[in-house]
């Protein structure tokens, strides 16, 4: 499995549903609805399924007061086969509608999380990581009985093992943690304050509704700006509020109508962030190769310019061919940047300067001016 990146390959199908809009929370089932869509058309999918959490009585706390635990309908089965065969319908509607670069994460607790990780391996999907989602401020276990639950399992996979250039902007996500590989595990608080949406009575409106900074740093992660995002249980619109602020396109399902109506006016609230902020990372591995000659090329440096090291210690006269030279050795800025120090290899744009008017000038400033003007 080959990953990209910084995204998926330019020449991936951008095939999208027949509706223009940029973010759409449709009323319905998502397996019907998903039906209505084009075959692979989507770039990411965020998934949070009923937990099936088989609550039996109502949770107490020490003084007697009820839990507002997740009592819902829609959390109901009657039995883990009738949540299995749930779980396979899904999925399956996803996957016909996910690009063969797409990406899948699912969220769920020790209740599902199991049960539907092993549905996607026996459906052909192929796991890239567990994701635990540790909560700063989670829920006592009131009876003492039990560990304290305190984090949630998130499932990221392919669509199948041999997918070649899914989205892991895995520079970027480095660049944004002080230059240190991003962990699986994730600390992050629960939805709180401002950001639940509540009902006139002012109570939760929705028992799971996760915090709009887990559901950035998953799309953050895993999908590039214009990129459709598919939710197919969209509840209060969290991942459409968080994709539409990062300049991704949105389609989501929603079978309750009053958390879709909640959905739509939170999502149509939302402006995105301006383009600047939200440009693909692009690290010195994914640039547009210049050669030197394109520096002279353009006169950023002059034939017969010498160039030396920060300190001025060694020096190189740059030829009309784009070679430099030390004395009678020839060769690139790179071997000639190793020639000069004694070492096996240099990195020659981060070694040579050209001396100007105003000073020294790094060439690998230089050359930045010449992939700004270019145009990839």
């Amino acid at each position: 499995m080959v990953e990209s990146r910084r995204g998926a390959p330019s020449q991936a199908p951008r095939l999208t549903p027949k509706s223009a809009e940029s973010a759409r929370v449709i009323t319905g089932d998502c397996v019907a609805e998903m039906a209505r869509l084009p075959a692979e058309c989507v770039d990411l999918v965020f998934a949070d399924p009923p937990y099936n959490l088989q609550l039996q009585n109502d949770l107490k706390r020490p003084d007697d007061s009820k839990v507002d635990a997740v009592d819902d309908d829609w959390d109901k089965f009657s039995s883990f086969k009738a949540y299995d065969d749930f779980t396979r319908e899904w999925l399956s509607a996803c996957r016909r509608v996910m690009k063969p670069s797409a990406t899948l994460w699912v969220i769920g607790s020790y209740h599902n999380i199991f049960r539907v990780g092993s549905i996607l391996q026996d459906m052909g999907f192929w796991i890239l990581n567990d994701v635990v989602w540790r909560k700063v401020n989670p829920m006592p276990n009131f009876r003492g009985r039990r560990f304290t639950n305190a984090h949630e399992t998130l499932i990221w996979a392919a669509r199948e093992p041999n997918a070649k250039g899914y989205t892991f902007n895995y520079d970027a996500l480095k660049a944004g943690n002080e230059d240190v590989q991003v962990r699986s595990d994730w600390t992050i608080p629960l939805c709180t304050g401002e950001e639940r949406l509540k009902g006139r009575d002012g109570k939760k409106l929705h028992p799971t509704q996760k915090p709009e900074a887990l559901l950035a740093r998953v799309i953050l992660s895993s999908s590039r700006p214009d990129d459709l995002v598919l939710d197919p249980f969209n509840g209060t619109g969290t991942t459409g509020a968080v994709a539409r602020h990062l300049g991704r396109r949105y389609v989501g399902f929603e079978r309750d109508e009053k958390y879709a109506q909640a959905a739509r006016k939170r999502i149509d609230a939302i402006e995105p962030l301006a383009a600047p902020t939200l440009v693909p990372f692009m690290t010195a591995r994914d640039a547009p190769r210049v050669p030197f000659q394109a520096l002279i090329d353009r006169g950023l440096v002059s034939a017969g310019a010498r160039l030396v090291d920060a300190k001025k210690r060694h020096k190189a006269l740059v030829r009309a061919d784009g070679a430099i030279s030390i004395g009678e050795k020839v060769g690139s800025i790179h071997r000639m940047g190793a020639l000069a120090q004694g070492l096996e290899a240099c990195n020659g744009w981060t070694f040579w300067h050209v001396e100007t008017k105003g000073g020294l000038t790094l060439i690998d400033d230089l050359r930045a001016k010449v992939r700004a003007e270019m145009d990839f």
